[in-house]
């Protein structure tokens, strides 16, 4: 499967006191684009899908993103297994393809009624294929 991807443009409201990309940004930024692919795999789904949760995010620095840079964001799921999934996600300078961060996330999928751990099932394995 392709990866998916979204661009962004780096605002004021993005950056730390060092005028770089704030670390807690990209986190957030990890998970707007996972919950983005997400929507985009099941958009003509109508079985009733279980709820991601983070379980842990390892995340490496690569290079400063600054005001104005225009960030390519890139995911895609890696495995699955179990009731986790790990999903991938890279962010490039989009004028140079230079990998600035990426990302590691594990994802625990839960029953949407009791929010207890769920194995992922064939059909949403088959969604990620």
């Amino acid at each position: 499967m392709e990866p998916f991807e979204q661009r962004i443009i780096v605002s004021e409201a993005h950056l730390d006191e060092l005028q770089h990309v704030n670390n807690v940004q990209y986190l957030q930024w990890v998970q707007d684009i996972a919950g983005a692919h997400w929507q985009h795999l099941i958009k003509n789904n109508n079985e009733e899908f279980g709820l991601w949760v983070v379980r842990s995010h390892h995340i490496e620095y690569k290079r400063q993103a600054k005001l104005g840079d225009e960030l390519r964001v890139l995911t895609h799921v890696e495995l699955t297994e179990g009731f986790l999934s790990e999903r991938r996600v890279r962010f490039y300078l989009n004028d140079s393809n230079t990998l600035v961060a990426q990302c590691s996330t594990q994802w625990c999928y839960l029953d949407p009624n009791t929010q207890k751990l769920l194995r992922i099932p064939a059909t949403v394995q088959a969604v990620f294929e």
